[in-house]
């Protein structure tokens, strides 16, 4: 995977730029204008969406980098299984794959709050804050996908996936507007994604403003999913794989 990234980390680092750029330019000043007029956020709309829009790109992004890569490393090119019949071991792979991941969303990340800083959206000098809560945040949903891409045979299941979990977390996770707003069922929902705890954290380190929940619980929540989620990826690729 690092060889890959090698041959084509250029047209990454300008996706990277040109997303982000766009993105803040359709919704956060063109839709942001319409928002603004009410000044319900107390915020503009650009300095508010913007931070959790930086969450939950590095969401989708390590999301699907748990999914069809990972399941070709398994069933298609059978790249694990050519590791495996090397001294490496599954939680070596589980490891490298893990580290992967980490550099995967971690220039995405940088090069999003590089253009909201641009764009004025950070307000604090803990802005640079957002990059470890990126990597909380890949390690909370990545190892929990690994697991299930570990478990499965067939990558329709990804499709569910993506309907009842992804695509959910993504539009009630206070990207796009508070979670107050939110009937309450809905709400606790949102609570329990830990993508609403990244947005919470990402949006404190670039308004300095108050979080929901205290610093720490956000972070220790992200850590347990991350521990549990590491957790079951190394027992599903040890039965994978093998001992």
């Amino acid at each position: 995977m690092l060889v890959s990234v090698r041959r084509t980390w250029r047209g990454q680092v300008l996706s990277s730029f040109v997303q982000p750029v766009l993105i803040l330019l359709g919704m956060g000043l063109t839709v942001g204008g319409f928002v603004d007029r009410g000044g319900a956020l107390g915020v503009p709309y650009l300095d508010y969406i913007a931070p959790g829009l930086l969450a939950s790109t590095v969401a989708q992004i390590a999301v699907a980098e748990s999914m069809w890569p990972v399941m070709g490393a398994f069933m298609w090119n059978r790249a694990y299984h050519g590791m495996i019949a090397s001294p490496l071991r599954p939680v070596d792979i589980l490891r490298g794959q893990s580290a992967y991941m980490l550099l995967r969303t971690a220039l995405p990340a940088a090069s999003f709050l590089l253009v909201m800083t641009a764009f004025g959206a950070v307000h604090s000098a803990w802005g640079i804050a957002v990059l470890p809560v990126g990597a909380l945040l890949t390690g909370s949903l990545s190892g929990v996908i690994l697991a299930y891409t570990a478990s499965i045979t067939s990558d329709n299941m990804f499709a569910l996936l993506f309907r009842f979990l992804v695509i959910p977390m993504t539009l009630f996770a206070g990207v796009f507007f508070p979670v107050a707003a939110l009937p309450l069922a809905v709400r606790w929902a949102a609570y329990v994604s830990p993508l609403w705890h990244a947005v919470e954290l990402c949006r404190f380190a670039t308004l300095g403003q108050p979080s929901a929940l205290p610093v720490a619980a956000h972070v220790g929540y992200l850590l347990v999913w991350a521990v549990a989620g590491y957790e079951l990826a190394r027992r599903r690729f040890i039965k994978r794989l093998g001992d």
